[in-house]
């Protein structure tokens, strides 16, 4: 699939076919930034220090790796930056063209989408979610309402917060509406956060209360309350329409879907533990097989939905969870998902299945750079006019 543009402006007429020959032209002129988490704690990062709802984790080691591996791709000016009030000036002062957010905020409500929405503003296009899918994603709660919009299957839910008062699931209409005559367990989180921090699993009807209190306790956010579904554990990634496979860029007329992996739960482990308290190595996930052909299928199908219905243009993951009778329930969607470097110990529930596409880790990355800079060049290409320019 190929588009091409005539930039009149730029003196240059847009085709993906000629993309190597831009990035020969790129490498060397591109600036890059690759952005990890800013720390509130260290002076100059931010005027008053708050609370972050979403338990805070600079990323700056995946931000290391993502640039060693742009560096490995012949990019010469790739720079490291943290996230806080002191970016917009680097930005300017290094002459940054092009931004890679792997970050999820300083601090504050909604802090994933605080940094798109900052260089939107600046006029640095970046690879990551703009600001309304990049805070929809990160709140469970509007994003299940998207799903059940789009008719997508997830678990049924509600939120609470103490300013409604002391939830009583006896009584509440909201609470008998939702779950009705549901007997089983309940699934309490936030409706903000990451790497399955302060989610329990809730037994009793009767000690919701104390869980939406504890969740308010140690977040200052809301909680989603919702059925807890006692099948299997999934996940697939998806990003954009380019690929780099085998050596060779190509753009393909869907989307990306990846990675289909079940998540190996451990004996009484009802829900999978965070990566910060266990690390994510190859015998805690299953790449599937042949034999799970079907569900395979199904994954790929959703997740290429949820990149379509949500107007995505960047990489997710997505969790799934299957209930008693195998039915697929979409749990969430990971905007900003683990991109480690593999190691002979450690991998990501992203990675692990790019082997099975000819893709190694460098391969992905430029993936993930030439889809973006493709779909700038070819719907944005006016307000991009600084990158335009290097390739013209």
């Amino acid at each position: 699939m190929s588009m091409t543009l005539d930039l009149t402006e730029q003196h240059l007429t847009y085709s993906f076919d000629r993309f190597p020959e831009y990035l020969d032209r790129l490498r060397s002129k591109l600036r890059i930034a690759v952005i990890h988490g800013g720390d509130k704690d260290r002076d100059g990062a931010v005027i008053y220090k708050t609370h972050n709802p979403r338990s805070t984790k600079t990323y700056e080691r995946v931000a290391r790796d993502i640039a060693d591996a742009l560096k490995n791709l012949g990019f010469e000016y790739v720079s490291i930056m943290a996230d806080d009030m002191t970016l917009p000036q680097r930005l300017k002062d290094e002459g940054i063209h092009l931004a890679w957010l792997n970050t999820g905020g300083v601090q504050g409500y909604d802090p994933v989408c605080h940094t798109p929405a900052m260089l939107e503003m600046l006029g640095v296009p970046y690879v990551g979610h703009n600001p309304l899918n990049s805070s929809t994603l990160d709140n469970k709660h509007v994003f299940k309402r998207e799903l059940q919009a789009f008719g997508i299957r997830t678990a049924p839910f509600m939120t609470w917060h103490p300013a409604q008062g002391i939830l009583n699931p006896y009584t509440n209409p909201r609470f008998l509406t939702t779950f009705g005559h549901y007997q089983g367990a309940f699934v309490v989180k936030p409706v903000s956060g990451r790497a399955s921090l302060n989610i329990s699993v809730v037994d009793d009807v009767a000690d919701l209360p104390d869980a939406v209190a504890e969740i308010h306790r140690v977040t200052r956010n809301t909680a989603s309350i919702e059925t807890y579904l006692s099948g299997r554990e999934f996940c697939v990634s998806v990003c954009g329409y380019v690929t780099c496979q085998n050596g060779k860029l190509q753009k393909n007329p869907e989307p990306f879907a990846f990675s289909t992996i079940e998540r190996v739960l451990e004996p009484e482990e009802r829900i999978f533990t965070s990566m910060d308290r266990k690390a994510i190595t190859e015998n805690r996930m299953r790449l599937l097989g042949d034999e799970d052909i079907d569900i395979s299928r199904a994954l790929i199908s959703l997740a290429k939905q949820v990149y379509w219905d949500f107007n995505l243009n960047a990489l997710v993951r997505i969790d799934l969870r299957t209930d008693e009778a195998g039915k697929l329930y979409v749990l969430e969607a990971n905007p900003k998902p683990d991109l480690k470097r593999p190691t002979g110990t450690e991998t990501s529930l992203v990675v692990r299945g790019l082997q099975e596409h000819g893709m190694g880790y460098e391969d992905f990355i430029l993936s993930l750079l030439v889809d973006r800079l493709d779909y700038l060049l070819t719907y944005h290409a006016p307000i991009v006019r600084h990158i335009t320019a290097l390739i013209a």
